[in-house]
């Protein structure tokens, strides 16, 4: 009865474990210490830990070690805190995609809910998007490039800057004019109308 319970207890421990693994190998070897608890995998992880196959990657943030270094880890890593809800958006999402030379000091990141970490790196924006509004970039998820370019006209980045941008998304078949056109009629006037000043030049 005893053997029945431990095989049971070790099965489950192993079940937690690969579950775990999963959602750090959907996140770049990303994971936090919420989901080690979710999956029951403590012991686990400290075994790790110990032996060198995890490492600590911030607060609350681990990392499998056996992960290769890649040069959007970031992303990835705030995407795990997220539990995968986050998208990159803004002045990160058009570096991203290559729009303009904005040059962002800051990771944008848009999420409709849950506790954004302590760090002067992030900046958050607390909204609800739709599905059509982003797409997998792998280990997160960043917005369209129309979504994007519709984030930056709404947001304070210079008239130049933003002409740029909407330039580069049609010149790099990213997005079409006709696209961009169709959706900026959803904006307030004033964005839409930087919109259509951005796209008279292209």
């Amino acid at each position: 009865m005893a053997g029945d319970a431990a095989a049971r207890a070790l099965e489950s421990a192993e079940h937690g474990w690969r579950a775990l693994r999963l959602l750090a190998c959907g996140h770049a070897g990303f994971f936090t210490t919420r989901q080690v608890l979710r999956t029951g995998c403590e012991a686990r992880v400290r075994a790790a830990l110990a032996d060198g196959s995890v490492t600590r990657a911030g607060v609350g943030l681990l990392r499998l070690t056996d992960w290769p270094d890649g040069p959007l880890d970031e992303y990835a890593m705030w995407a795990a805190w997220f539990d995968g809800t986050a998208a990159v958006s803004h002045q990160s999402a058009a570096e991203l995609h290559g729009l303009g030379r904005l040059r962002p000091r800051f990771l944008h990141l848009s999420i409709a809910a849950g506790r954004p970490p302590v760090t002067p790196r992030l900046v958050v924006l607390r909204r609800r998007l739709i599905a059509t509004d982003v797409e997998s970039a792998g280990p997160f998820l960043v917005t369209t490039p129309v979504r994007t370019v519709l984030d930056l006209a709404e947001a304070d980045i210079g008239q130049t800057a933003l002409d740029e941008v909407v330039g580069d998304a049609v010149a790099i078949h990213r997005c079409a004019r006709d696209e961009i056109r169709s959706a900026s009629v959803r904006l307030p006037p004033r964005a839409a109308a930087r919109v259509h000043r951005a796209l008279t030049g292209v």
